[in-house]
């Protein structure tokens, strides 16, 4: 079957996205180059939709937006987290799962839209878990992408892809970067005039101090509301249910903002609004009530630190 010469550029918006993106560019001609952005409930990468979407204004590029924090596409993921088939980082992060969940999610676009090539700015042992060979392997063969991932940043170093052996693209003109040096990325950048973000972890799955909570709150049946909770605040459980304590006036708005007042205690002096994302304040036991209060009172400006020391065995 003949290939067309369209393809989809992962665009997390980093650095070495926004480089495959200008490669294929060069390659394809710009109507040929779609991007694809995935936005992702606990981090999605090194920039916001919002300076994905700039970006790829900028540089005439289509984008296609997949919000995984919503519906079926969180539903997916969540499954993902809480039983991954590969290892996991020093968090609870399942990167080649994870890897494998978007891969799968842009290979059904491609298939309805024809398009046979998904560019990805990978580079070969950059990142630990997902950019080593055996994972690349392993990503390409449970994705059923064989063959039609192009990673053009490393792609001297990788097995040719249909489109190179046909001859849409040009393997000569991409490059052989491998490491975690960005040295020639970066004179790519120049050769290309982009700008781009320093780099940054951006997902919340990786930090080792979050892994408990995120333990504790995957089993949970997760609401597209509950999630911004999880990334703010300090977090318990105390009689089996899920609280949440605001830290500062802006962590307090927001728990504020995204559950209703049912759901919601608010301090008697400076200190910390109370979020219960699983149940209405009123319909828990008098004894629990007690202990939310005393939780809050802890918590609270005036109180001394050392009351607060009775709390951290239900802390997350």
């Amino acid at each position: 079957m003949k290939q067309n010469k369209k393809c989809i550029v992962m665009l997390s918006g980093g650095l070495d996205s926004r480089l495959a993106l200008k490669i294929m560019q060069k390659q394809l001609g710009k109507k040929n180059v779609i991007a694809a952005f995935f936005k992702l409930p606990f981090g999605t990468g090194c920039c916001s939709e919002g300076c994905s979407f700039n970006f790829s204004q900028n540089h005439g590029a289509k984008l296609e937006f997949f919000d995984c924090t919503k519906g079926k596409l969180l539903k997916d993921y969540l499954k993902i987290l809480r039983n991954p088939k590969y290892r996991t980082g020093k968090g609870i992060n399942p990167c080649i799962d994870c890897r494998i969940f978007i891969l799968k999610e842009a290979k059904k676009y491609a298939d309805k839209n024809k398009i046979d090539l998904i560019v990805t700015g990978e580079v070969l042992g950059e990142r630990p878990m997902s950019q080593y060979k055996r994972a690349i392997e392993i990503i390409e063969n449970d994705s059923e992408l064989q063959g039609r991932i192009l990673r053009p940043l490393s792609a001297k170093l990788l097995p040719e892809t249909k489109a190179e052996k046909s001859g849409i693209i040009n393997k000569e003109k991409l490059y052989d970067i491998q490491g975690r040096q960005r040295v020639k990325q970066i004179a790519l950048a120049r050769k290309f005039k982009i700008d781009y973000p320093e780099p940054a972890g951006g997902c919340l799955l990786c930090e080792k101090l979050l892994k408990k909570r995120f333990q504790e709150l995957i089993k949970k049946d997760l609401k597209e509301d509950q999630i911004p909770l999880i990334k703010i605040g300090r977090h318990f459980i105390i009689d089996n249910l899920w609280i949440v304590l605001g830290r500062n006036e802006m962590e307090n708005n927001i728990i504020e903002k995204q559950l209703p007042k049912t759901h919601l205690s608010f301090p008697e002096n400076i200190g910390p609004t109370i979020g219960l994302p699983e149940i209405q304040l009123d319909k828990i036991k008098e004894s629990t009530h007690q202990k939310i209060k005393k939780l809050q009172n802890a918590y609270s400006k005036q109180v001394s630190i050392k009351k607060r020391k009775g709390f951290e065995k239900y802390k997350i």
